[in-house]
């Protein structure tokens, strides 16, 4: 803003000097093309919050936020990458249909999860399957153990598709599996978030990969050209093995994820993975992301879809529920990770308990948390002790006395810092993915979530919360009262920027 204030005062400066009498014309069209931008955001369709983050600047910077606002509407890279994923949608929708059958039968069960389940399939793409195995992780020590047993398994293709990947031993041990089954034959494929070459691996690392028989991709790579593409990363944690295996959930591939290292005390995270028909909705998930870039080139999406599971008859594994794995875009308007979090949170009849990193609200989902814990309901949010971003642990204690004067319960786990991102509610629902509770995964934000219901693995999810409390401190009206001033302040401004947090 202080950036702004100057180019603005600049802009002025020279103008006065360049125009002179002639300055009043440019003035009075400087006034009229802010108010046409403030009539078109006020009439769009984005968030409340984004709408005020765009109105403070293109008020008090006319000439610099409209050109700003414009800019953003106008760039053509999100609108040329909307507009093949949309493509990609249409393509791969026949390769995952709704089994009518499994529809019908959610439908004699509940007629509300049988909406939600056409919404799913009809807005994001997704259907609802029957017929699959899953089992949840409550460590990524655990996860992890898992997908390695399962990577050595594989035989005719892998799939993966991260946020981080920084090297270390959760990483090294992978690669050393990926190459060894791309020696044999086996179609790997691993893709991961630009925002890694920052800091993390080189710039060149997919060359380096491809050498070594893996193919690679880096989605949306951080180039040096002024780009609204950039603001959309891809948070994803997918994991495909032959279309009968399939992981998900907060981990990534980096040491501390698995507790190798120490950064913000002992981390907690979870995982599920999932065999049996379900499985497809993540392999078109990835399909779908890795040929952005493949117009003319893809898959053909029929060899990567299972039909039959005996390993499941093999072992006798359990099918019971419904599963349901679905991603969200941010460029497409349809803000499916949030709807999903509101569903559970609107029809909660005895308790949603709640595990995520970052509380940054917007206020529909403020309200609906309130209100759900004003009628009664359970409302329990399990946050990090030991924060891995400071700005953000401000922000959320931002919220904490409104929620809580609500009836929310909010507890924080003492042993460090909690990555998972779970809802569960009433003992018959439960998600389980890449979701957190803040903008950028709602709004900005590639993700991806497996939403289950009446599934054995729900119990697992609501039986890791509560032995998680037995680790946390609830924080009460007098803990809020007596936070630092200062914090406090800190944590009202950084309200301002919410949006881009």
């Amino acid at each position: 803003m202080v950036l702004g204030l100057a180019l603005q005062v600049s802009l002025i400066v020279v103008a006065l000097g360049v125009f002179n009498d002639h300055f009043v014309y440019f003035s009075a069209a400087s006034l009229i093309l802010s108010a046409v931008a403030l009539i078109w955001i006020i009439n769009d369709k984005t968030n409340p919050y984004y709408k005020l983050a765009w109105i403070v600047p293109v008020m008090l910077l006319p000439v610099l936020g409209t050109f700003m606002y414009m800019f953003v509407k106008l760039e053509f890279g999100t609108r040329i990458m909307n507009r093949r994923i949309l493509q990609l949608i249409d393509t791969t929708s026949p390769f995952i249909p709704q089994n009518e059958d499994t529809l019908e039968r959610l439908g004699e069960i509940s007629v509300k999860e049988k909406n939600l389940a056409q919404y799913m399939k009809k807005f994001a793409g997704y259907p609802v399957w029957k017929d699959t195995y899953a089992e949840y992780y409550t460590i990524g020590e655990d996860a992890f153990a898992a997908m390695v047993r399962e990577l050595e398994n594989a035989k005719e293709f892998i799939f993966m598709e991260y946020f981080i990947v920084e090297r270390g031993e959760m990483w090294d041990t992978i690669l050393e599996i990926l190459v060894r089954k791309a020696s044999e034959g086996v179609d790997v494929r691993f893709m991961y978030d630009g925002m890694c070459s920052l800091v993390l691996v080189p710039y060149s690392y997919p060359k380096k990969l491809i050498d070594r028989g893996i193919k690679c991709k880096m989605f949306s790579p951080i180039k040096p050209v002024l780009s609204t593409v950039q603001n959309n990363r891809d948070h994803r944690k997918i994991l495909v093995i032959d279309g009968h295996t399939a992981f998900t959930g907060g981990i990534n591939l980096a040491d501390e994820y698995i507790n190798k290292c120490v950064r913000f005390g002992h981390w907690k995270d979870t995982a599920v993975m999932i065999k049996g028909e379900a499985v497809a909705g993540f392999t078109i998930m990835f399909l779908q992301n890795w040929n952005i870039g493949e117009s003319g080139r893809e898959d053909k999406y029929e060899n990567y879809i299972r039909h039959d599971f005996p390993e499941i008859a093999e072992k006798n594994l359990c099918t019971d529920g419904f599963v349901l794995p679905y991603g969200d875009s941010p460029l497409d308007n349809e803000n499916v990770g949030q709807t999903v979090y509101l569903d559970i949170l609107n029809r909660a009849e005895r308790y949603v308990h709640i595990m995520t990193p970052y509380l940054i609200l917007d206020n529909e989902m403020t309200q609906a948390l309130t209100y759900a814990a004003k009628r009664g309901v359970d409302v329990t949010i399990i946050m990090p002790h030991i924060p891995d971003k400071v700005y953000a642990y401000l922000l959320a204690r931002s919220y904490y006395a409104e929620l809580i004067s609500a009836g929310v319960k909010i507890f924080e786990y003492t042993p460090g810092f909690v990555h998972a991102k779970a809802f569960v509610s009433d003992d018959i629902k439960a998600v389980v993915g890449s979701i957190n509770l803040d903008y950028r995964s709602l709004f900005l934000h590639f993700e991806c979530a497996c939403y289950f219901y009446r599934s054995p693995v729900v119990a697992e999810v609501e039986n890791d919360m509560q032995e998680t409390l037995k680790k946390c401190v609830m924080i009460t009206l007098e803990d809020c009262k007596k936070y630092n001033i200062f914090k406090k302040i800190a944590g009202r401004v950084l309200r301002l920027f919410a949006p881009l947090m």
